[in-house]
């Protein structure tokens, strides 16, 4: 459903369950970061209506679930601390090239937005699935859900304002680079990584 071409090795949650807390830390600023690119779209695209509407509810939707993260860290005796750099993410960004018309800029936010909460929806998944922590589970399948929302959001914004057979061949193109970048991913205790 996803569309991911490499999914993550299930020996990844075995990482994640061992590093709870490092996950749930890394999981609290990943929340952070969709509500700052849902604030950053309203902010460089004011004049798509829909799509505003639709980042306002994201904006408030992501951090709801920051709290709900951060409210788990504080329970379990551990402390936010500070954020840490997202290879993936780092490495996602790398695939378009910088500049081009506005609405190609729009566009390449826009799947890299639908890729990001695709993979997280993924991790969700493996995790709702497969850690021992009943209440974790229950916590991540919820997630899961919402997270599946974004991810086919941000695809149907792009595909709207953006040429259709042109985004679903960058689309293609995405997903088969953050293929490759998986192939040196899911080795560490981070929601991505």
């Amino acid at each position: 459903m996803l569309g991911l071409k490499l999914p993550t090795d299930p020996r990844w949650v075995n990482i994640a369950e061992k590093n709870i807390e490092e996950i749930l830390i890394d999981h609290a600023f990943c929340e952070q970061k969709a509500a700052s690119t849902a604030i950053s779209l309203i902010v460089s695209f004011p004049e798509y209506e829909d799509l505003v509407k639709e980042m306002i509810s994201l904006v408030q939707e992501e951090m709801s679930h920051f709290k709900m993260v951060h409210d788990l860290i504080l329970e379990r005796g551990f402390a936010l601390g500070r954020d840490r750099k997202d290879k993936y993410v780092i490495e996602l960004l790398k695939f378009f090239p910088k500049g081009g018309s506005r609405i190609d800029q729009m566009v390449h936010r826009l799947l890299y937005a639908a890729l990001i909460e695709a993979r997280s929806c993924e991790r969700f998944k493996l995790l709702s699935e497969q850690l021992k922590d009943k209440d974790l589970r229950l916590f991540y399948k919820k997630l899961m859900i919402s997270e599946a929302n974004h991810y086919t959001m941000f695809l149907r914004f792009a595909r709207k304002y953006g040429d259709l057979e042109t985004v679903n061949k960058k689309w293609n193109e995405l997903l088969e680079y953050e293929a490759e970048i998986m192939k040196n991913l899911g080795k560490t205790h981070s929601i991505h990584g």
